[in-house]
């Protein structure tokens, strides 16, 4: 027996969640694992460095998938979706094995293992967004905010699971202080063993990105297949998923006639116009917006959270990751279509974000350090920051769905290139010239 309306819609909405969040879960796993993989691993805390350079280099996916496109055209969007998928898991996978594995390279020990799968899961991330975001316009604009919301998933999920797991505990514990000269005693950090290993964390991600292509799988089921007949009537109406025809056929997800205006936005003749001024600018403010959500923030976060504590740091990073789900909830309540309204949230948005940039140019003596209200201010900005980013950039992407698969595909690139160029931006001033500084452990630098 079919299942109800209202049922089938739900279920659809959670698909598409858990499709999107096998887009980038791989590469966030790593980042927040990063601080026990560099305990065992050579590079050690340089490891960060060679992984941003992995990351900016898997935009090289773009260019794989635009070849596929060349040299298959008609075949829709499945394959490159199952490849991805397909990465992904395998990816994971053998990282749980052989992430510790060392190899000697020109006579110095490598963590070549680590640093080739890293390179393929980020070829495999980077790919997502060109192949996801293309076949979401088979969908109606509303299951676009769904699969946002999975992607925030795929930055919070692991965060929590590296909470779990205990990451980057220590303990400042007073200690007798050695040589003759100097106080007697003094402040030593002792890090605490983790709850379960590297390894472990790694098998758990490779079950939610297989949780992730279940869902895809799962979605193509509920979608009407290429053979159905078109039905007339109201209701939900979706293209047939995997070709390139401009029929559209009737939705199993049927919705009473009253709700269908609601959900189906009426079509906005500029947004066809992929080329207009109109589009260029939701297009640019989409790549800007993920520079800095990418590539130019994460860099620095470190500086400017952890000189208020290891508390500070992981609170705005997992209460950051928790604003970006809440945001796409909010997109799907109320949706800005104004792109002056998106202006002037891009600029609160860079606001914040210049004062998280001056807090990290500050290290390791930023205002209000070791105050709670430093804390506080510090978090809540971080949190303020994702949420309205994150919020921009469902808008501009809900906007751009009207234009059809080529519009979301021209979303998918700046979202790409947008983090390529946020990321390679900020390697110089923090890997090479050392721009920033970091604090020590237990240790007050900011007394007199």
């Amino acid at each position: 027996m079919a299942a109800p309306p209202l049922g089938r819609l739900v279920l659809t909405h959670l698909l598409v969640a858990l499709f999107g969040m096998g887009s980038w879960a791989a590469v966030n796993g790593i980042w927040v694992e990063l601080p026990v993989v560099v305990k065992e691993l050579p590079e050690g805390w340089s490891l960060p460095s060679y992984l941003s350079v992995l990351v900016a280099l898997g935009n090289l996916g773009l260019l794989l998938v635009t070849l596929w496109r060349r040299l298959a055209r008609g075949k829709g969007e499945q394959v490159p979706i199952r490849v991805v998928q397909g990465l992904g898991i395998v990816g994971t996978g053998l990282l749980a094995s052989l992430w510790n594995h060392v190899a000697p390279v020109a006579g110095k020990p490598y963590s070549v293992a680590f640093l080739t799968l890293a390179f393929v899961l980020a070829l495999a991330c980077c790919a997502s967004n060109v192949t996801f975001l293309p076949f979401l316009s088979h969908l109606p604009p509303p299951f676009l905010r769904s699969f946002f919301l999975g992607q925030g998933l795929s930055a919070l999920l692991p965060c929590v699971l590296a909470l779990g797991q205990g990451v980057g505990r220590l303990e400042c514990l007073h200690v007798p202080a050695n040589g003759t000269t100097g106080p007697p005693i003094e402040m030593s950090p002792i890090n605490f063993p983790e709850r379960f290993s590297a390894t472990t964390f790694f098998w758990v991600l490779t079950a939610l990105l297989g949780t992730s292509a279940a869902a895809f799988q799962g979605l193509l089921l509920l979608l009407p297949s290429p053979t159905s007949e078109p039905t007339t009537g109201t209701g939900l109406r979706v293209e047939t998923p995997g070709t390139e025809e401009e029929e559209e056929e009737a939705s199993p997800l049927q919705e009473p006639p009253g709700q269908v205006a609601g959900i189906v936005s009426s079509p906005d003749p500029k947004a066809h116009q992929l080329f207009s001024s109109r589009s260029a600018c939701l297009l640019g403010l989409l790549a800007v917006t993920n520079a800095l959500t990418n590539g130019v923030l994460p860099a620095v976060q470190s500086f400017s959270c952890l000189p208020y504590g290891r508390l500070a740091y992981h609170l705005a990073v997992v209460l950051g990751s928790c604003a970006n789900p809440l945001a796409c909830f909010l997109a799907m309540a109320v949706l800005c279509r104004s792109l002056a309204g998106l202006c002037g949230l891009s600029l609160l948005g860079m606001l914040l974000g210049s004062y998280l940039m001056t807090l990290a140019a500050l290290s390791p003596c930023p205002p209000l350090v070791g105050t709670s209200a430093g804390v506080v201010l510090v978090v809540l900005s971080w949190v303020l920051c994702a949420g309205t980013f994150s919020y921009i950039k469902v808008a501009i992407s809900s906007m751009l769905h009207s234009g059809g698969r080529l519009a979301l595909l021209a979303a998918g690139v700046a979202i790409q290139v947008g983090s390529l160029l946020g990321a390679v931006a900020m390697f110089p001033p923090t890997s090479i010239y050392r721009v920033f500084r970091s604090g020590k452990d237990c240790v007050d630098q900011c007394g007199p």
